[in-house]
């Protein structure tokens, strides 16, 4: 007995999705998303793969177990994740960019080895890039995470295990509501739940369910454009003079402070 029909409908409801919602997620139709739910037609192969890395099931799962009465995720991988890599003709990987204008394709396509293809790639054959890793270069947006600059591209590792988060660490975390993020994380007490902070304390932390991740990248470096400009002597002296007046105008305000609590 195949319980795909039902598994997709299920998968669906639990996120609150429309048929349209995700069909638009998978890049189909509606009507297409109607059909698999109904067991009129079942999905390609292709489609398959998509809807496994959609919802972090394996097509195993899909296919053979009935996911309303199983429930529960997979943080730990077990399952099959789909990750396209692409490879040279002498099967070495290659880097992946994503950049920011392809971001919102990446969060329907980046289980569909096709897309993955037309992304730009490259090989960076460093030492401090351990070769049994797969890596991604993604480039960010915003000032949360300064003095790491907008437009930069964060060279990160795939994390299959999401237990696995070191806390403190920085990662790329991609989830279905808010895309492509760049934080720090730290793993909660209650194992389900993460904590995200901006080096930007402008920015306040927030919690993200571990439910809603779809993929899970850990940084190892920092690219960017923005050279420094030249070292100017005299600009470093004007610095440590306004310092210098800043510390004196805090000792002036505690000074006065302390006659008054003494007067």
């Amino acid at each position: 007995m195949t319980y795909l029909s039902e598994n997709i409908k299920h998968l669906r409801k639990e996120q609150s999705w429309t048929q349209g919602l995700l069909a638009e997620r998978l890049g189909l139709k509606r009507s297409q998303i109607g059909s698999y739910e109904e067991g009129r037609a079942e999905p390609k192969i292709s489609t398959l793969q998509k809807i496994s890395a959609l919802f972090q099931r394996s097509i195993d799962d899909l296919i053979h177990l009935d996911l309303k009465l199983s429930g529960g995720s997979d943080y730990q991988g077990r399952g099959l994740r789909i990750l396209p890599i692409p490879v040279t003709p002498d099967d070495r990987e290659q880097i992946s960019v994503v950049p920011v204008h392809a971001q919102a394709g990446y969060l329907s396509g980046y289980g569909d080895p096709e897309y993955i293809e037309e992304l730009p790639s490259f090989s960076l054959p460093l030492k401090e890039l351990p070769p049994d890793g797969s890596y991604r270069l993604f480039q960010i947006q915003g000032d949360s995470m300064l003095p790491v600059q907008p437009g930069s591209y964060i060279i990160s590792r795939y994390i299959q295990d999401w237990t696995d988060i070191q806390d403190g660490k920085c990662y790329i975390v991609i989830t279905r509501e808010e895309g492509v993020v760049y934080k720090r994380v730290w793993k909660q007490s209650d194992s389900n739940t993460l904590l995200l902070k901006s080096d930007n304390q402008d920015y306040a932390p927030y919690e993200l369910k571990l439910d809603s991740l779809v993929e899970l990248w850990q940084a190892r470096a920092v690219i960017n454009f923005q050279l420094p400009e030249e070292y100017d002597p005299q600009q470093k002296d004007l610095q440590q003079i306004s310092q210098m007046i800043n510390i004196l105008q805090q000792d002036m305000k505690q000074i006065k402070t302390q006659l008054i609590v003494d007067g």
